[in-house]
């Protein structure tokens, strides 16, 4: 008999990625100096039944020292019969090469556990017994890599977070290759228009080995660095719209509403994305004493 091969690419995908750049690159693992806990929600192609539905948590720090930044992301995502959860720990070390400049490398590694219940795709109706069995649940190791630059005004990174590939056998005939090695090329770059407003144009760049280059291009606004305004176009897959407050110093939320272009547009509403992420900096009170 013949081997029959599929490939898929398997990685999660989040319109807020700017604001959660740990999610991309492990060498962002600490570049925000404090302890900073993001959790995401996403709902993809709303009307759509069984459509990919994503929750993200991640936290990292910066040790005292400013050299070694420390991460973990858990990723719950579910697509119609497959579910698949990701665990991993990211470790970056920031090199200063500015006054206010850095540049860190980033490793991370982990599990994906992936899950998929074909048997619940054959209802009641009347066939063999042995196609009820018909699931697979395996778990995989894997690891990353990226570099990144930041500095007040620029961001520049480069990763490639999945780099093992996972195979199994659905049955004797047919093997399952998912083939993880995605890389990602991020920049972005603040422009002060005056002392109330801030824009910051970025980039996304997506390759996967196979499949035609693919390209996130946003635009945000910043008013008195509060709240934000954002447009983005994923290429011939949607035009997005995001919102960004920040409720306090230390508590900001995020939504932002993809609009399906193209074929998908046909059945779905677009899709919703939910942020909260909570840094816990705080300002020192310089306190003058009466001696």
């Amino acid at each position: 008999l013949s081997e029959s091969v599929v490939l898929a690419q398997q990685r999660v995908q989040f319109t807020q990625y700017m604001f959660n750049g740990l999610v991309l690159n492990p060498a962002y693992a600490g570049a925000e100096e404090a302890l900073s806990i993001t959790f995401i929600q996403r709902k993809q192609w709303a009307k759509i039944e069984s459509s990919p539905s994503t929750q993200s948590l991640s936290a990292h720090t910066l040790f005292k020292k400013k050299q070694l930044g420390l991460g973990f992301t858990l990723i719950n995502d579910k697509i119609g019969v497959h579910r698949n959860l990701t665990a991993l720990t990211s470790f970056a070390y920031h090199l200063k090469v500015g006054d206010q400049s850095y540049l860190s490398m980033g490793a991370q590694a982990g599990i994906h556990s992936r899950k998929s219940n074909y048997a619940s795709l054959m209802g009641s109706s009347s066939v063999d017994p042995k196609l009820y069995d018909a699931s697979v649940s395996y778990t995989a190791f894997d690891m990353g890599m990226g570099i990144y630059f930041r500095s007040p005004r620029l961001h520049v990174g480069i990763s490639a977070p999945e780099l093992l590939p996972e195979q199994f056998s659905l049955n004797d005939t047919t093997d399952v290759k998912l083939s993880n090695v995605n890389l990602f090329s991020f920049a972005k770059y603040r422009i002060t228009v005056n002392e109330n407003i801030d824009v910051e144009p970025s980039v996304l760049l997506k390759y996967l080995k196979g499949i035609p280059l693919s390209y996130d291009v946003n635009f945000n606004m910043i008013y008195r660095k509060v709240l934000t305004l954002g447009f983005s176009y994923r290429k011939k897959e949607s035009i997005d719209f995001m919102l960004k407050g920040q409720i306090t110093p230390q508590l900001q939320f995020g939504y932002s509403y993809d609009y399906s272009i193209g074929e998908v547009s046909k059945v779905s509403s677009g899709s919703h994305e939910l942020m909260l992420n909570y840094v816990f900096r705080y300002a020192e009170a310089k306190v003058i004493s009466p001696r």
